[in-house]
Order: C-alpha cells, then sequence, then structure tokens
C-alpha cells in the first residue's frame, strides 16, 4: 500500500491563537508553509462571548496569569474577601477600642457616684446626766492653768466658782507661781493672781478680771457621795486642755498624805479622799469631779503610780493613771476656798495635842513631850478639855477606826473648827470614850 500522505491538521487543544501581522510574518519566513492545514477562511468564527479562555502556551511570550489583567478593576472574589476581612478587623478594633474608653469612663463616673451607707445626722443634744450631757454643762467653767515660777513651769485646772472671777484649784499646782494665766475652754486666756492658799488642804485660790460671761459650776454635797455613783472627771492632763474622763465612786473617806518635797513638813497635805477609777493624769490637778446631775463633788488632787513607794507618793507626779484618783470632798473644798476668799488664808481644826509619829503600834499615840519641851496635851486647850492625857492612844474617832497619826489628822480635818467628836482612848489597857470640840488654827 502506498504511503499515504498524513493530514497535519493539529487538534483544536493544541492550537494556539494567532500572532499579531508583524509576527505572522516574521513566523512565515522561518518556517516552510503548512500546504494542508485548514484555510483560516473555512473556520468558523467563535462569538466574542463565547471565545474560549486564554489556555496555556508555553510558548506564549507571558505566563497564562497575565490573562487576568484584563478583568475588571473590582478584583476577584479573593480580592473582596481580603477587603471585608480588613475592614471588618478595621471595625472590630475601632469598636473595642470605643467601649474601652466607654467603659473606663462609665467606671470613673460610677466611683465618683459611690456612696457608703451612712447614718443620718441627728441631734447633737444628749441627756443631761450622760457623760457627754455632763460635760457639756461644766466645761465652759473649767479651765487650764499655765503657771511659771522660780523652779520652771507646769500646767494644772481650776473651775470657776462666782461670777466675780474666784477659781479653785490644787495648792501645789500655784505654789511657786509668778505668773499664772487662765485659759478658758472658749481658748481666751486671761492673767490670774493668787487670793490665797493652804498647803495642808492643798486647796488655792486664784483670780480673773474683767472677763464676762464667766459660768460657775454648781456645788454638790459629798455627804451624799455612795460607792458606786458615776462621776465625770475633767481636767488638762499633759495640757490636754478639756480632757473628759468617767468612772465610778471606789471608796470614801480615804486618808492620804500628799507632798512632802520640802522634808520639813510643812507642804504635807492631809486629805479624806474621795476615791475614783475615772482616770486622772498630772496636769487633772485642781479639775472638779463631779456627779451625774454635773455638780462639784471633789477637786481631783493625787494619783496612785505603779511607781510610788513611801506615805506621800500618792501625790500626781507620777508616769500615769493606773485608776487609783483621789478628789478632796467638795464639803472642804467649799469651806476652805470661802475662808481663802474672805481672809486669804484657812483655818485648821486641831485637838490641841502633840502626836508621836514615830508610833508603829495601831492607833495615834499622844506624845509624852511637845515641841521645845512643852507639854504633849496643850493646857485648856480641847484635848486637855475632854480629859487626854500624854501617853493615851486614841483608836477612835466617831466609831471609825484610826490606824495612825496621819489618820487622826485626816479624820479630824474633815470636820470644821467647833464640831463636836467623839474618840475612843486606850489607856492602861482599857477603852475610855472622851467627847471634844475641836478648837481652830490659822493654816499655812
Amino acid at each position: 500500500m502506498a504511503d499515504q500522505p498524513q493530514s497535519d491538521t493539529a487538534p483544536k487543544w493544541w492550537s494556539r491563537p494567532a500572532a499579531p501581522e508583524a509576527e505572522a510574518g516574521s513566523a512565515a519566513a522561518e518556517r516552510p508553509a503548512q500546504p494542508d492545514s485548514v484555510p483560516a477562511a473555512d473556520a468558523e468564527p467563535l462569538p466574542a462571548e463565547a471565545a474560549p479562555a486564554p489556555r496555556y502556551d508555553p510558548w506564549g511570550e507571558q505566563p497564562l496569569q497575565v490573562a487576568d489583567r484584563g478583568r475588571a478593576a473590582g478584583g476577584g472574589p479573593v480580592v473582596r474577601v481580603r477587603h471585608a476581612l480588613a475592614l471588618g478587623l478595621g471595625i472590630a478594633l475601632l469598636a473595642g477600642g470605643v467601649g474601652g474608653w466607654l467603659g473606663v469612663l462609665a467606671e470613673r463616673r460610677s466611683s465618683t457616684r459611690l456612696e457608703l451607707p451612712q447614718a443620718a445626722v441627728e441631734s447633737k443634744n444628749r441627756a443631761p446626766e450622760s457623760v457627754a450631757g455632763i460635760a457639756a454643762t461644766a466645761l465652759p467653767g473649767v479651765v487650764t492653768l499655765h503657771v511659771r515660777g522660780s523652779s520652771g513651769s507646769g500646767t494644772g485646772t481650776g473651775f470657776v466658782l462666782d461670777g466675780q472671777g474666784h477659781i479653785l484649784t490644787n495648792n501645789h499646782v500655784v505654789s511657786d507661781a509668778k505668773d499664772i494665766t487662765v485659759t478658758f475652754s472658749t481658748g481666751e486666756s486671761v492673767t490670774a493672781r493668787l487670793v490665797g492658799r493652804d498647803s495642808g488642804y492643798d486647796l488655792a485660790v486664784v483670780k480673773v478680771e474683767g472677763v464676762r460671761g464667766l459660768q460657775p459650776l454648781s456645788l454638790g454635797n459629798s455627804e451624799n457621795v455612795k460607792v458606786g455613783d458615776p462621776v465625770v472627771a475633767i481636767g488638762a492632763p499633759f495640757d490636754l486642755s478639756n480632757t473628759v474622763t468617767a468612772g465610778i465612786i471606789s471608796a470614801t473617806g480615804r486618808p492620804i498624805t500628799a507632798g512632802g518635797d520640802k522634808g520639813d513638813g510643812s507642804d504635807i497635805s492631809y486629805v479624806d479622799a474621795l476615791q475614783t477609777d475615772a482616770p486622772i493624769n498630772p496636769g487633772n490637778s485642781g479639775g472638779p469631779l463631779l456627779d451625774a446631775k454635773a455638780r462639784v463633788i471633789g477637786i481631783n488632787s493625787a494619783i496612785r503610780g505603779a511607781d510610788a513607794s513611801g506615805d506621800g507618793a500618792e501625790r500626781a507626779k507620777q508616769s500615769g493613771s493606773i485608776g487609783l484618783g483621789f478628789a478632796i470632798p467638795v464639803n472642804q473644798g467649799k469651806r476652805v476656798a470661802e475662808e481663802l476668799i474672805r481672809t486669804g488664808r484657812a483655818t485648821h481644826p486641831v485637838i490641841g495635842v502633840t502626836l508621836d509619829m514615830e508610833y508603829t503600834g495601831d492607833g495615834a499615840r499622844v506624845g509624852t513631850k511637845g515641841d521645845g519641851g512643852k507639854p504633849a496635851v496643850t493646857p485648856d486647850g480641847p484635848g486637855a478639855r475632854a480629859g487626854i492625857q500624854g501617853g493615851d492612844v486614841i483608836t477612835k474617832v466617831d466609831g471609825v477606826r484610826v490606824h495612825g497619826g496621819d489618820e487622826l489628822v485626816i479624820k479630824i480635818r474633815a470636820h470644821r473648827p467647833g464640831d463636836p467628836l467623839t474618840l475612843t482612848v486606850l489607856r492602861d489597857g482599857r477603852e475610855r470614850t472622851l467627847e471634844l470640840v475641836l478648837g481652830s488654827a490659822n493654816g499655812s
């Protein structure tokens, strides 16, 4: 069989698009003509909308992907997704920032409006018998004394006695005074002068001039005081003016001595005191001890400290209060204050005997000799008229036992000159009861 010429018609999938005219001419010059190829006129042209997509031509000038350049400016689906994601992310970030800012602002606003539960404003009035009520009544009549003397300066307390400007305080507050300044609860300060003082009772009176609106404190009666009664103390401990403390009456008729710094006994005070557990400290001296009706029942004078020792250590010179405070009964304070205002001096009740202060037994023994060789029992004195003899041991005063000479002096000074007393005396092993009327002597 004769060889048949093989058709060189290329399959459609191998054909490539016609090249531009310039390129076609060039290709014809380089390659021989193909006589059996299908004329171009016989080919049916495809409609534009049905034109096949470009195919990959390894001999083409550019790779296949350049065919996408001819697409619309909006890009394909992938580009649109990316744009949408970027836009969504931006919106999310913006929303998060705005939300965070609004949250911080809301928190700040809410914190500035935060209000915790609180009681409403109430009336500041208190019951008159309460501690606050007592303090409100008494504070305008309590003063702080600043004293400057030859041995230094100190602070004490006092209270107004009358509208004339008389103020009662302790003797040991002003005993060395050269300048006395009185400060009222309002803060007003004025100079005061000493009217009179008595070391035996540890009381003194000073006076201010030209002060209006003075509010004297009401005086109670110390005979009405009972153990357990509530009390309030006001003073200036450690110069803390208008300090108020409260407690009860712990005991009555507590014999104490205070002072003795001079060594000759001239500054010793003898007090038949009211004992209280209301805190009293240095600077409280001379301040009032008040009952439930804001009346003065005592003048705060001494404390017993934890490191105290000796008979005269009760004076308020210790480190601080341990709940053992002592006040001069107001009945005694009233009498002494009246005398100091009237005459500048106070009188002391006496029995006209010299006591043996070295006696260590129970009771107070009358000495056998007095000062300077004088008789121990003053002739025609109250004791002599009552029948007291040298060597007698006085064991009771008005039925109350005494355990030493100091206690006897204290019990006697708790009375006024001219008061009658009943003394129980031990003589030759036998007790005797003697009636005595107290005499009078000028104090120091």
